[in-house]
């Protein structure tokens, strides 16, 4: 089993520099590893500035880290000859948030579908070109007949967003990075584009970072989650118990929030801090302790490690501070069951055998 992309104790830093003063910390020491097999989803979750699109940018070499390194196949993206770029954008592809910014209102939707095909070469006649991308727009539930030739604008969002998919797909990519992919179109649409997602890993063997602030969504997609909070982790492990017994306090917040169909149930709203929480420092301590009903002390001097708290589960809380902290750079195990790989996270300290949470 051969690494495809690593994130290796990546930073990103905005507005560092000589003429800025302030500084906005988006991605803190993050590390990920997605394997080339056996295809997983991912999920990365969080609310709106916990990094979540920054991390896209960077796994997809748009944005460079401030430290750290995106590695393909363990080589720095920095460093990559032009041939190693362009197998790069071959098996990694992204499908991003808005469907209507992708599409230049001026071309047939054919045209970006047929614009990989040429770029990578892949097809050696307009008639094998064809017969893919009808193969792409079944795949993904659209009718070729009722989508080709016509123009962006002649396409419902869901229809538009579907075709961006069967683009992805098109290249035939070990990895697609989705950011936000069906936050912009209607409810009734998103479980048909999130079943196409399925369907890549599923039936095409294509790995899927999926990166959304809906739980939910993520729940019913992914194998496994990584919640981030201001640029760190602060729980990840298998999506079940992630969603059904969250255990940071951030994780259960989010969980709170959802609406759900019960008359019976009360939609939690956010509780107030501890007496300490309030006394936190948000450039120092724990990122979460200010919003945290259970901060303490040790919550005020250092963010805390990412505790295995249980086979396939760590969470960066000191609630969980008798469980042991995840070992060396990388636990390969920390979510792996078999027949899936998960994700791998950066942290430091000793490894014993895992203990059950408070």
């Amino acid at each position: 089993m051969t690494t495809l992309l690593e994130a290796r104790g990546v930073t990103k830093i905005y507005g560092a520099g000589l003429f800025h003063r302030g500084q906005t910390v988006a991605l803190e020491g993050f590390s990920l590893r997605i394997e080339t097999e056996p295809p997983t989803i991912t999920a990365i979750v969080g609310e709106s500035g916990s990094g979540k699109t920054t991390l896209a940018r960077l796994l997809l070499g748009m944005t460079i880290p401030t430290s750290g390194a995106i590695l393909y196949h363990g080589k720095d993206l920095r460093k990559l000859s032009r041939r190693e770029w362009r197998e790069f954008r071959r098996d990694v592809q992204a499908i991003f948030q808005d469907p209507y910014e992708v599409y230049n209102p001026f071309y047939r939707v054919d045209h970006v579908l047929l614009t990989p095909l040429k770029k990578f070469g892949l097809v050696k006649s307009d008639r094998e070109a064809r017969e893919r991308i009808v193969e792409a727009l079944e795949a993904v539930g659209l009718r070729p007949d009722e989508t080709l030739g016509r123009y962006p604008h002649q396409l419902s969002g869901g229809q538009r967003q579907r075709v961006m998919v069967a683009r992805a797909l098109l290249v035939r990519p070990r990895l697609i990075i989705a950011d936000e992919p069906v936050s912009m179109v209607d409810a009734s649409l998103r479980a048909t584009i999130l079943e196409s997602l399925r369907t890549l890993t599923r039936d095409f063997g294509v790995s899927l970072i999926y990166i959304t602030h809906d739980l939910i969504t993520a729940y019913q997609i992914s194998d496994n989650i990584i919640v981030l909070y201001r640029g760190s982790v602060a729980e990840a492990g298998h999506a079940e118990p992630v969603v059904q017994e969250p255990q940071h306090p951030y994780t259960r917040l989010l969980i709170g929030s959802i609406p759900m169909p019960d008359p019976d149930r009360a939609w939690s709203e956010e509780q107030d801090p501890s007496e300490i929480g309030r006394l936190a420092d948000p450039r120092s301590g724990c990122k979460f302790a200010s919003r945290c009903p259970y901060a303490m002390e040790m919550c005020l001097e250092r963010h805390p490690s990412l505790y295995q708290t249980e086979r396939y589960r760590v969470t960066a809380c000191y609630l969980y501070r008798e469980a042991p902290v995840l070992a060396g750079e990388y636990l390969d195990e920390a979510f792996a069951r078999p027949g899936v790989a998960g994700p791998a996270v950066a942290a430091s300290g000793a490894v014993d055998e895992p203990t059950s949470s408070p």
